[in-house]
């Protein structure tokens, strides 16, 4: 008992100082072989941290305008008829190719034609009358030059000879009125003809019939009624608005690429062909219009794209891919690296330009063939020593 007394007053205290020393032994036993696997602990004693690093490069940096904009056929027209009455044919459906001067429509001509045969009547009795009144001109000539020729003999009277004379400019007269007949009655038969031309609603060029809105039997020629939309999809135009601060980079020609949600990772590319020489008051924008050729038709009116007009190259920029950056403000173009110099991490802030792909332009903080960490830097502190695991270029 007394014995067991000592062991519950006293072994127990000795007890936890064995188990102390034998834990604190193992522990000591791990902490060693996980160093050897780390690496040498860096300057405060830690181990080395894996990371993957790249160094900064130069390249050439395309400075552009980054725009957003929406693609509308450079040709298009919403066609009308003319000509009143009643459909009497449609020759095509929607989507359909078309050619310059291919009949879409046909109205009903049955009683153009008739306005027309009347009209090429009067033309005809016109020129009878025509005829007529010549003849009567003739006549009156050659009574005139008889009476002369009595008057001189002094066998034609004062009196007679002014009737001659007055016959003779009345038969002028009679002609004047005769040709002005003719050529009106011809006005009529050109109006009457044009007119029933306009009865066929023909392609004015060559493009895609994007909407029928009338079928056979529908009268049209009141209110203006739309009845084709056709459109032109080889030649686009992209409008965009640009910041008038930027109008002095602006330049007819420049290379615009851009993209569109509806073909993911495809890019496509245009000019600029017109730039509006005012600037909207309500935004202070420039408008913006460039040309993007669509053969074959890849791209339709109406998408929503974003781009960049390419306004210039600068040669021979430093460069950082974008993981990189530990902190970036793009607004203010400032932000944060990890540089590698023998083995140990720095902390180093550094200005940001152009973002180009997965690079960013670094005008200062930087130079080139400095070596920075890409990956890994969230577990870095300012002095950190580190192992690049994955040296990139």
């Amino acid at each position: 008992m007394p014995f067991r007394k000592g062991i519950d007053g006293m072994g127990w205290k000795n007890g936890l100082c064995a188990v102390v020393i034998v834990s604190w032994t193992a522990l000591a036993g791990c902490s060693g072989k996980d160093g050897v696997e780390k690496g040498k602990p860096g300057p405060a004693g830690k181990p080395a941290v894996s990371v993957d690093a790249a160094n900064a490069a130069t390249g050439d940096v395309i400075e552009g305008i980054e725009v957003t904009g929406t693609l509308s056929p450079k040709y298009q027209a919403e066609m009308k008829s003319e000509y009143g009455g009643v459909v009497a044919r449609v020759y095509v459906n929607d989507w359909a190719k078309v050619r310059k001067g291919d009949p879409l429509l046909k109205v009903d001509t049955r009683e153009g034609e008739v306005l027309l045969l009347k009209v090429k009547a009067a033309l005809q009795m016109a020129k009878a009358g025509q005829l007529e009144a010549e003849a009567a001109v003739a006549r009156a000539d050659r009574e005139y030059d008889r009476a002369v020729k009595l008057q001189e003999s002094g066998l034609l009277t004062r009196q007679g000879m002014d009737d001659a004379r007055t016959q003779k400019e009345a038969a002028a007269a009679r002609i004047e009125a005769a040709r002005a007949q003719v050529a009106a009655a011809g006005e009529d038969v050109a109006q009457a003809t044009t007119r029933l031309s306009k009865a066929v609603i023909r392609s004015p060029f060559d493009g895609t019939v994007a909407e029928r809105l009338v079928s056979a039997g529908d009268l049209v020629g009141e209110m203006q009624k739309v009845v084709f939309r056709l459109v032109d999809n080889r030649l686009l135009e992209l409008t965009v608005s640009v910041p008038s601060t930027e109008m002095a980079a602006l330049r007819v020609g420049q290379p615009v690429r851009f993209s569109t949600d509806v073909f993911p990772g495809r890019e496509f590319d245009g000019k600029v062909a017109h730039i509006n020489p005012s600037v909207s008051p309500g935004d202070r924008s420039v408008r913006v219009i460039a040309e993007v050729p669509n053969v074959p038709e890849v791209l339709n009116g109406g998408l929503f794209v974003k781009g960049r007009i390419a306004t210039g190259v600068r040669k021979g920029v430093v460069q950082v891919p974008r993981t990189a950056l530990l902190s970036w403000n793009v607004a203010a173009r400032k932000g944060e690296v990890f540089v590698v110099a023998d083995d140990v991490a720095r902390r180093r802030g550094v200005t940001t330009g152009v973002v180009q792909g997965d690079r960013v332009e670094i005008p200062s903080g930087l130079r080139s063939g400095e070596t920075v960490v890409t990956r890994g830097a969230f577990l870095l502190s300012d002095g950190d020593a580190v192992k690049v695991a994955a040296p990139g270029k």
